[in-house]
């Protein structure tokens, strides 16, 4: 066993060795080796700082030159190689803009020309006065929107209140600038969203690659494309999703008003006469339909999923209409607020309201002041509303009218099911 020799400190704080007790100083050969070893520290710390500048300059060299090299390959691929989100923006607008359209509202409206008539002349010959006269009927501009080919053959998607006049002429605008007659196919009873078509021999459209608005997600980098204003068309902005499953109610100039469930929101810039057009994702996959915004605030806008666009659009190819089931209730959503205002047994659910006549809730035998708790098994919340199932409903006859569906009630303390058959929304 190796033997140690132990170092105390005396009362004249001199080192001693306590077994030889032979004197040392602490002015002699201690300090000398410590002095020598705070030496060789300073000129290791020296070296590794050296040492690690030159490697940083080194390597930061080496990272530069990479990413230039990086630079250099990147910009030689072709752009659907690339993956930034700035390339990705510039390949999904290429890529949709030519299916982007402008759509452009005219009426025939009198022509008057003023004329100087002189009254009196049979008179006095004296005294001229101007009068207006009509003098035929000119084409004049009511309204603009956007909108875009959905299919080759001439379908276009755009808001139902962009085309709510029946007495006016539709001309559908490309970025190329040819020009087309449209047609209103349908108009939807519930969403803002109507199917117009383009008749035109021996011309395949450009048509958009429509997305999956279930999968967005809050944050997402989305592109807005549209006839801004009525006289930028195809404009581009770009912005994120910031919310989802929005409930808005939307009114225009015509006196249009009405209330939408389950819409996008949007910061990208929306403006006038971007109405109808598309809201893409990177990939150029339309995800919305841009439908309206908040007058008075700043990047907040709205658009309608691309859900129920595809689902419209296969209706009209279909059947050649859009159609929905009807209950037959007017309702409120139960909230936990309307709960204790009106002792409700129940804090969810729709509270019917009233019931119309001949309708299904009707001969279903439904009455004022039950709560509707579950349609076809999904329960009633206010995430997901009874308008929000029924729109999303399609049964296997004409789309819900005609289906047999289970609704459970609540009534009087007690909870029970009733099948109704759906009739049809006009």
């Amino acid at each position: 066993m190796r033997n140690f020799r132990k170092l105390r400190y005396n009362k004249n704080m001199s080192l001693y060795d306590s077994e030889e007790s032979s004197h040392i100083s602490r002015e002699q050969p201690l300090r000398k080796k410590g002095t020598e070893s705070h030496v060789f520290v300073s000129v290791i710390a020296i070296a590794l700082i050296f040492g690690l500048a030159a490697g940083a300059l080194i390597g930061g060299v080496a990272y530069w030159k990479l990413n230039k090299k990086i630079d250099m390959v990147r910009a030689s691929l072709p752009i659907e190689l690339r993956n930034t989100q700035e390339e990705n923006i510039i390949k999904g607008v290429e890529q949709v803009s030519p299916a982007v359209v402008s759509i452009v509202l005219t009426k025939d409206q009198p022509r008057f020309e003023r004329i100087v008539r002189d009254p009196f002349e049979d008179f006095f010959g004296w005294g001229n006065f101007q009068e207006p006269q009509q003098n035929g009927t000119e084409k004049i501009e009511v309204g603009q929107g956007s909108g875009f080919f959905v299919s080759a053959d001439g379908l276009i998607i755009t808001n139902k209140h962009v085309v709510l006049e029946d007495d006016v002429d539709y001309t559908v605008f490309t970025k190329e600038g040819d020009s087309y007659a449209a047609t209103v196919l349908a108009r939807d009873h519930v969403q803002d969203l109507a199917v117009l078509r383009v008749e035109a021999e021996n011309v395949e459209f450009p048509f958009v690659e429509l997305g999956d608005s279930n999968s967005l997600e809050i944050g997402q980098t989305v592109i807005a494309i549209g006839n801004v204003l009525g006289e930028f068309s195809n404009s581009v902005s770009a912005g994120i999703i910031s919310g989802l499953g929005r409930t808005i109610t939307a009114s225009g100039d015509t006196g249009f008003v009405e209330t939408i469930e389950d819409v996008i929101q949007t910061d990208a810039a929306i403006n006038r006469g971007n109405s109808g057009g598309p809201l893409l994702n990177v990939s150029g996959q339309v995800i919305g339909v841009n439908t309206a915004t908040v007058q008075g605030a700043q990047s907040i806008g709205f658009a309608i999923p691309v859900n129920i666009v595809k689902r419209d659009l296969k209706q009209v190819q279909e059947i050649g209409e859009i159609v929905y089931p009807l209950v037959g209730i007017e309702y409120q959503e139960v909230t936990k607020i309307l709960q204790q205002e009106k002792n409700l047994g129940r804090d969810y659910g729709a509270f019917i309201l009233s019931i119309l006549k001949d309708s299904a809730a009707e001969k279903a035998e439904l009455q004022k002041d039950d709560i509707v708790l579950e349609f076809d098994g999904q329960k009633i919340t206010q995430n997901n509303s009874l308008g929000k199932i029924i729109q999303s409903y399609s049964g296997e006859r004409v789309y819900g009218s005609g289906d047999e569906v289970p609704l459970k009630i609540f009534r009087e303390g007690n909870e029970f099911v009733v099948t109704i058959t759906l009739g049809r929304r006009e």
